[in-house]
């Protein structure tokens, strides 16, 4: 393991240490040398977050301290940015099902947002990044050639998902808090692709779903949907980078590996690295008109007809050139997915 004694006495702030994403986070930060802070919602899950770190091939031991915070209310975010230079904010509140009102997922992404940053702000903290994601800027735009960069943002329209909108609307509100009463606090943000890469525990992000259906065999074949695909640990690893570099100050980062990738081709990956395991998966494309009529029933298929035949690329040479971000290939987080999905028993 290596360390870096000039990051001893830096304590960074990890937000929600039980997601995946967070995990990652706290990993790369020890390994790096920093003492780092975690909140969970409840403080019973500090063992279930030591073992998926254990998992992820380190003992935490007393590098890591945990304080009792939920986004939705105030208690417990002074106590938690207290003493931190740096705050890396991944938590968010999980995409709700059978949502009556899309505010109920946008209110609270918002509030979670401002707490953190206006915790962070009071405490002295000298920069916060947050995980956004691609949401914020590859969604409700009309089909041109180009990859999606930094600079694109999805208009706030009825054309958008509700969770890609609460993204969205929680991103333009930190930058907004930092233009006007940030004071000396600076903002960073990631915005990564779906996220995959090695599972440490059984609670994962949703991205994740998408290759655990394939596997489960589920999928009578592939809906026409492209998306881009990113490594959990690369992503982690470019939070470190956007925290410490004076040039990502004030800078979006989206988080790709490589082209988008259409789901017949992530079925073709995994059939082709996985051989038997992948026995279930059908690398075939399920036509549009077949998901658009289930979509009359079925909410999943539903919320996936708009982005039928999308192209959802993007790119990360601003990550690269600005920071030397290296990401690892799609191919590598999606098969690294799948075998962490056999590791841990979810796939038998």
């Amino acid at each position: 393991m290596t360390t870096t004694n000039s990051n001893n006495n830096t304590t960074v702030l990890v937000t929600g240490g039980s997601g995946f994403i967070a995990a990652h986070c706290i990993i790369k930060l020890i390994e790096a040398g920093y003492e780092v802070k975690t909140t969970v919602r409840s403080l019973t899950r500090e063992p279930e977050v030591r073992e998926m770190l254990r998992q992820g091939g380190i003992e935490v031991g007393d590098k890591l301290s945990f304080t009792e915070a939920d986004l939705s209310n105030d208690k417990g975010w002074v106590e938690a940015a207290s003493g931190c230079t740096y705050v890396i904010h991944p938590a968010s509140p999980t995409p709700l099902k059978g949502f009556k009102h899309e505010d109920e997922m946008i209110i609270p992404a918002r509030e979670g947002v401002l707490r953190v940053l206006r915790a962070s702000r009071d405490a002295g903290a000298k920069r916060v990044v947050l995980t956004s994601a691609f949401g914020a800027v590859g969604f409700g735009h009309k089909p041109g050639k180009e990859p999606f960069t930094e600079n694109d943002w999805t208009p706030v329209n009825d054309t958008v998902p509700a969770y890609q909108k609460s993204k969205t609307l929680s991103e333009m509100a930190a930058w907004d808090f930092i233009k006007t009463e940030g004071g000396k606090l600076e903002l960073s943000t990631v915005n990564p692709v779906a996220v995959a890469g090695p599972i440490l525990g059984t609670d994962y992000s949703h991205s994740i779903s998408i290759i655990q259906n394939m596997l489960y065999g589920k999928m009578p074949g592939c809906p026409r949907i492209n998306t881009g695909f990113v490594d959990v640990r690369d992503v982690a690893d470019l939070h470190l980078r956007t925290m410490t570099d004076p040039a990502a100050n004030g800078e979006r980062f989206l988080a790709i590996a490589g082209e988008s990738l259409w789901m017949v081709d992530v079925a073709k990956i995994l059939k082709r690295r996985l051989g038997d395991k992948a026995e279930k998966i059908k690398a075939r494309n399920i036509p549009n008109w077949v998901i658009r009529m289930a979509g009359a029933t079925d909410p999943v298929a539903k919320e996936i007809t708009p982005m039928l035949d999308r192209n959802m690329n993007a790119t990360s040479e601003k990550a690269m050139r600005m920071l030397g971000w290296q990401p690892r290939s799609a191919e590598d987080a999606i098969v690294a997915t799948a075998e962490s999905l056999f590791k841990f028993g979810i796939i038998k």
